[in-house]
């Protein structure tokens, strides 16, 4: 198939990419330009940023579009605008943090959203898609990990356990989380535009089980080739804390924990990874080569002093 890829060059794009190519699939990846691409890939160079910035898009057609960084409703509508509505599907990465707040774990498709969510635009943009008639895909991922995480997840606390330094947890770390490998996300993402039954559904995508936020310490110890039990861990009240505060723990300090079943079952998938593969993989492909300078821990002390 002819598919547009918003982006290609980094995170979820890498992989993503990656895996389209090997199916034999057409593509063209829209990007500002600061990063390589494939070779054999037609490479539109813009920004999606801006009107002008879409304009090598305009009178376009392909029958996929991937919009895997659009973070609102007008982001999207402004490349189906362009280039009209695909032919066969818009795959889009949303997230599982449009749910609300909730008592039942975990959450599945049909839990409720919160319209006052940062990531609220992303459920408008499923919203509109499905208003519009345009059949699309939707991940809604917690938190993607991996090689080329730009986003201070699982480094968070590799830069703490390799330092020496303590590990800043809420309340007595119990608190449920859920990771997922960034190339189990692309994984699934290259396998729904071959599945019909895929077409207008919405899938929580993630790793098969959740970890509290101590089992996450211990696991990056282990990835980290460190002894869990050697690894300070501090505790903190989250109640009473400011913005700035809470900003600098990298997971949100309630549970978050998804049901994956229906995208197990629709689209046969299952992750490769599991936690501890998964860290490991981002430790040693990752972290290990890229991290060579001493991180900033200032943001610590207003957790634990």
């Amino acid at each position: 198939m002819k598919i547009l890829v918003m982006g290609g060059t980094r995170f979820v794009g890498r992989p993503l990419v990656e895996l389209l190519q090997a199916a034999g699939h057409e593509l063209t990846l829209f990007t500002r330009g600061r990063n390589p691409v494939p070779a054999d890939v037609e490479h539109l160079v813009g920004d999606r940023s801006s009107t002008e910035g879409l304009e090598p898009l305009r009178g376009r057609a392909f029958e996929v579009i991937v919009d895997s960084s659009g973070r609102s409703l007008a982001d999207t509508q402004a490349v189906v605008e362009r280039t009209g509505a695909p032919e066969h599907r818009l795959v889009y990465v949303s997230s599982a943090g449009v749910y609300a707040d909730s008592e039942l774990w975990p959450l599945d498709e049909n839990s409720p959203t919160d319209p006052a969510s940062r990531h609220a635009g992303k459920a408008e943009t499923e919203d509109w898609l499905r208003r519009q008639g345009i059949a699309f895909t939707s991940f809604r991922p917690t938190y993607i990990v991996g090689p080329g995480n730009y986003n201070p997840v699982e480094s968070w606390f590799f830069d703490r356990i390799v330092h020496g330094r303590p590990v800043p947890l809420p309340g007595d770390g119990s608190t449920i989380t859920q990771l997922g490998h960034v190339r189990d996300l692309a994984t699934a993402m290259a396998r729904c535009i071959e599945v019909d039954a895929a077409a207008n559904r919405t899938y929580n995508c993630s790793g098969r089980q959740g970890i509290t936020f101590r089992g996450l310490v211990a696991a990056a110890a282990r990835a980290a080739g460190k002894d869990p039990a050697a690894v300070e861990i501090r505790s903190f009240d989250p109640a009473g804390l400011d913005k700035k505060a809470r900003k600098a723990f990298p997971l949100r300090m309630a549970h978050f924990l998804t049901d994956i079943t229906r995208v197990r079952r629709e689209l046969a998938w299952e992750p490769a990874f599991d936690l501890e593969a998964t860290l490991v993989d981002s430790y040693a492909n990752d972290y290990a080569r890229c991290s060579p300078t001493t991180p900033d821990f200032s943001g610590d002390a207003a957790l634990i002093g």
